[in-house]
């Protein structure tokens, strides 16, 4: 696992669709955060899955209170020692996020529980429209305002690039890749309203983020 947090993100291409993503990301988090402010603010933020805390850290400075959930708890507990800044034996201190291993599809936490819930990079592997919607339904019911999701949908241009790359063997995931609107309309079902989607490189690639508000919180 560690060798996989070293090696991701780090190559040229990776560091700028991380740094794009952040920026959206930052953008429809400030975007939330001034509606909220209306109301009760936006405090606490449940991160399914956190993997190894790449954007963790991120809301915990943003002064939000974070849980983070991962289906791995090894990788959760790993977002806990990033948070704190790095494990004890690693010279860590501080106290990172409460963790804890979940399954997106049944989370253990109360009806809004949660001002947001963020979800990056999930979608894209649920490969049942079944499970999605299930995903949805749990977000809406433990997030008493909002979503902050991402997924792939259909684009021409993007599906040519992974045709290419099966071709010269360089396409090892199998990501799950939706027609325009199915995302849209799945959320709504959920409870959602669509606040905002963006791509992360307009008319080239197929990963889009959203921003998704509940109804009754409207």
């Amino acid at each position: 696992m560690r060798e996989y947090e070293k090696r991701r993100y780090r190559g040229l291409d990776q560091r700028i669709v991380h740094a794009r993503e952040t920026k959206i990301i930052r953008k429809m988090l400030a975007e939330a955060a001034k509606d909220a402010a209306g109301r009760d603010g936006m405090r606490r933020v449940l991160d399914m899955p956190c993997g190894y805390g790449r954007f963790t850290a991120m809301l915990r400075d943003r002064g939000f209170e974070v849980v983070g959930a991962d289906l791995s708890l090894e990788m959760a507990r790993r977002a806990a020692e990033n948070t704190a800044g790095g494990a004890p034996e690693e010279g860590g201190a501080g106290r990172g996020i409460p963790v804890l291993a979940a399954d997106a599809r049944r989370l253990p936490f109360r009806a809004g529980a949660f001002d947001l819930v963020f979800s990056i990079r999930l979608f894209h592997h649920i490969h049942s429209p079944e499970s999605r919607e299930a995903i949805l339904g749990e977000f809406s019911r433990v997030s008493s305002a909002y979503a902050l999701v991402s997924f792939y949908r259909a684009n021409g241009l993007h599906e040519v690039q992974r045709r290419l790359r099966r071709a010269f063997g360089k396409s090892r995931t199998n990501i799950k890749i939706v027609e325009p609107g199915v995302f849209e309309k799945a959320a709504g079902e959920a409870g959602f309203s669509v606040v905002r989607v963006l791509p992360l490189f307009g008319g080239i690639h197929a990963y889009h983020l959203a921003l998704l508000k509940k109804r009754t919180a409207d």
